[in-house]
């Protein structure tokens, strides 16, 4: 039986080593992404991204399986029943290998549309098929080599992953950074390095999971017999796979669209802005993933009413986190891009107020997520079914008419429908058995102290005598005062407004006295 200090210990040090890692990841990629402009071009990176993007909606046929094995893993590994590890274990691989086939043979048959796709780009025409290619390879070994990387998520030790394969990864991207800026014919050299470094990364994940788990012994060929003795996982995998999609259209899309309507540069110009927000949002899942983990065990355990306390604790700290990082995101991203790449890369605020708006919505949504998951809520196929049609068909309608701006509507129209309005009113109606309205006055209330904080803040720092954009010092000095003065201030309100966030203060001070 594994101990809550060892589950406490081990959160800690997956979110210690993933927050180390993501830092030094967003701040190569921000490095990659401006040696890429300044050496091959807006169009090379808008055509990187587009075949990004078409892959991973390739990549749809995986959603809910990953999800559906980790959870099913859970209690044999902790009754270090490795018989069952390895049935399920097995079973993700003989599906993953159905999947790769799938994915595979899609992607030939995509790419037989890539005159036609990529009819605008001014580029050679082997660049679209050998970017395409070599992500697409590089994408199938997941599914053939590195899936068992699951047992090392469902068993607390995903830092291993990140120590192996991810390690390797960043090395790849440095790798390829210097390809580009001193190598002839830099982009061949950033798919070769990209495939030679995936198939080491692939390796030496596999051989760190041999050492773990010496006692693992996996048999894909009885996939089909085992799929038949889990059926629980089959049915998992079907009702996560609709939740997942909509939440991977609601990203991959996008530039999709936007490529229909524009042209690469466009793609490009949409990527830089992508690029921070994307890093933003892995950034406060890193700080939140292990927090959330704990969910499902107080959902088994306590009364509805002990949960929902807990709830409006995660909410308010949740709240707190995606307010000052959506302020930081509209106040500094001008400044910011205009210090990286160049005044000529910036959007309009329109475009950045939507793109603020979807991020706050994408960001807060996640506890309410991890309490409908606690509880299993995942039968309401027909909400992400309905989210992804009012994504795609509101950004294709809007985005004919207003372009970027319409596209980015369209994407807050279904995440307000079905993330803002449905999703609470399900999980307190099924999971905890009470009125809704709990939630709405919760909700007010937080909006409200975030507007307040909002314009206060606005008006402080139109005080300071920094300019975020004349150098990248001041960039640092101007973004923590802005994170300082609106955490803080939003902090103090909430302390006074909302009971959530007194308990939370409460917990830490509980834990800083032990």
């Amino acid at each position: 039986m594994i101990s809550n200090d060892s589950r406490t210990a081990k959160s800690i040090k997956n979110s210690t080593v993933s927050l180390v890692f993501y830092f030094v990841n967003i701040a190569l990629g921000f490095v990659s992404r401006k040696v890429f402009i300044d050496n091959l071009g807006t169009e090379v990176l808008g055509l990187n991204t587009t075949a990004t993007n078409l892959l991973q909606l390739l990549n749809l046929a995986e959603l809910g399986i990953g999800i559906a094995i980790a959870s099913s893993l859970y209690k044999p590994l902790a009754g270090k029943d490795w018989k069952q590890v390895g049935d399920i274990v097995s079973l993700q691989g003989w599906l993953y290998r159905r999947i790769a086939f799938v994915i595979g043979g899609g992607g030939v048959l995509l790419m037989c549309f890539f005159p036609w796709i990529f009819a605008k780009a001014e580029l050679p025409a082997w660049y679209p098929y050998g970017a395409f290619g070599v992500l697409l390879m590089s994408s199938l070994l997941s599914y053939f080599i590195t899936y068992k990387q699951i047992i090392l998520t469902a068993d607390q030790k995903e830092y291993k992953i990140t120590y192996s394969y991810r390690a390797i990864l960043l090395l790849r991207t440095v790798a390829q950074i210097g390809a580009v800026s001193f190598l002839n014919n830099g982009y061949v050299w950033w798919l070769i390095l990209q495939l030679v470094f995936d198939f080491g990364a692939a390796f030496v994940l596999n051989l760190v999971i041999k050492k773990e788990y010496p006692q693992l012994r996996t048999e894909l060929s009885r996939g089909n017999e085992l799929r038949k003795r889990y059926p629980d996982i089959t049915r998992k995998v079907k009702q996560v796979f609709f939740h997942k999609l909509a939440a991977s259209v609601l990203t991959q899309t996008s530039p999709l669209i936007l490529y229909a309507y524009a042209s690469l540069s466009m793609v490009t110009l949409y990527g830089n802005y992508m690029l921070i927000v994307s890093g933003v949002t892995v950034l406060v899942s890193s700080m939140f993933n292990s927090m959330m983990a704990s969910v499902g065990n107080l959902v088994a355990q306590c009364e509805p009413e002990r949960v929902l306390k807990v709830f409006h604790e995660l909410f308010s700290i949740r709240f707190l986190i995606s307010a000052t990082a959506c302020f930081c995101v509209y106040s500094l991203t001008p400044s910011f891009i205009t210090l990286w790449v160049g005044t000529e890369y910036q959007l309009g605020n329109m475009v950045l107020g939507l793109m603020t708006a979807i991020l706050y919505l994408s960001l807060t949504r996640n506890v309410v997520d991890s309490c409908l998951n606690a509880y299993g809520l995942f039968h309401d196929i027909w909400a992400p079914v309905s989210e992804t049609i009012l994504n795609i068909g509101c950004s294709v309608l809007l985005g004919y008419f207003w372009g970027l701006p319409g596209i980015l509507c369209g994407i807050l129209l279904s995440l307000f429908v079905i993330v803002f309005l449905w999703k609470p009113y399900f999980l307190f109606s099924r999971g905890f058995k009470a009125s809704v309205l709990i939630y709405v006055g919760m909700y007010a209330k937080h909006i409200a102290a975030m507007a307040i904080v909002w314009g206060l803040t606005v008006l402080l720092l139109s005080k300071v005598p920094l300019q975020a954009s004349s150098s990248g010092l001041s960039f640092v000095g101007y973004s923590l005062l802005a994170a300082l003065f609106f955490g803080g201030l939003l902090a103090a309100v909430l302390a006074m407004t909302n009971r959530g966030m007194r308990d939370f203060f409460s917990r830490v001070r509980y834990i800083l006295n032990r």
